[in-house]
């Protein structure tokens, strides 16, 4: 087992991890830490957390340090510029004609890189952007084209709960959802009841889906055949949450288990 403490490079970004022993960091400190596309400023985000190296999907980053005064003031910089830089984007992708839509821009603590993140239904051949980019910026560019869960989550808005969107307020990782918890759940296959604002598969259907496969690993399906207090009838309904199925009995008619009760 070793020691872990999350921390991400923007509110509400994607969460990395770095592996660091100091007993003075603490939840709320911005630090520096050396990444694959090299120095970024970090807040950390977690307490120390104890994990088995095997179940660690990505390498960790290496702390560097503390960050100072200077280090806040030189990430401010670089959030400003970014901005700037961002806007000068669009106006090239509006002067090419390219069929993207720009959504942000970040550059590396140390500027090495300025990152664009940009939406797109197709492939966008973007080199001649890019080079411009590159004259004017004088830095390694890159564009990201991402989906559009994160379109979603930088954007922000409301859901059908009524309550901001999860993905803007809170969640660090967009993990990925499947038909199959919505089937698990029991709810009704209507992309209206489903969806979220970004056209894809609620966030939320993940939340409960361990609970509800726990809860199900004693209830039959549909269609099967089972053995009752009353005889043998095929599984006509389910209700998961209440731990209740109802069984067709031939002579007899609709029966209801209850499983609380049998236990």
């Amino acid at each position: 087992m070793i020691e872990i403490m999350g921390v991400t490079f923007k509110k509400n970004g994607k969460m990395h991890y770095i592996s660091e022993k100091n007993k003075e960091i603490k939840p709320g400190t911005n630090i520096i830490v050396e990444t694959e596309r090299g120095l970024q400023f970090a807040k950390v985000v977690t307490d120390k957390m104890k994990i088995n190296p095997d179940k660690i999907k990505e390498p960790l980053l290496e702390f560097v340090r503390v960050a100072t005064h200077k280090d806040y003031m030189q990430n401010k910089t670089n959030i400003n510029d970014a901005k700037i830089a961002l806007k000068k984007c669009k106006e090239l992708v509006e002067k090419y004609d390219l069929n993207m839509a720009i959504l942000e821009a970040n550059y590396t603590f140390d500027r090495g890189q300025l990152l664009f993140t940009f939406l797109s239904e197709t492939r966008v051949d973007f080199r001649k952007l890019a080079k411009d980019l590159s004259v004017i910026y004088k830095t390694r560019i890159e564009l990201r084209q991402i989906g559009v869960r994160d379109k979603a989550k930088e954007i922000g808005g409301f859901g059908t709960c009524g309550r901001e969107l999860c993905c803007s307020k809170f969640l660090c990782d967009l993990n990925s959802v499947s038909i199959s918890m919505a089937k698990d759940q029991n709810i009704a296959l209507n992309p209206n009841k489903i969806n979220g604002v970004c056209g894809r598969l609620l966030c939320c259907l993940k939340y409960e889906d361990k609970c509800y496969k726990e809860l199900s690993k004693d209830i039959p399906k549909v269609g099967k055949m089972v053995e009752t207090k009353s005889g043998v009838g095929k599984v006509i309904s389910v209700d998961i949450l209440k731990q209740k199925y109802k069984v067709n009995i031939e002579n007899k008619g609709i029966v209801e288990v209850d499983l609380n009760e049998d236990n």
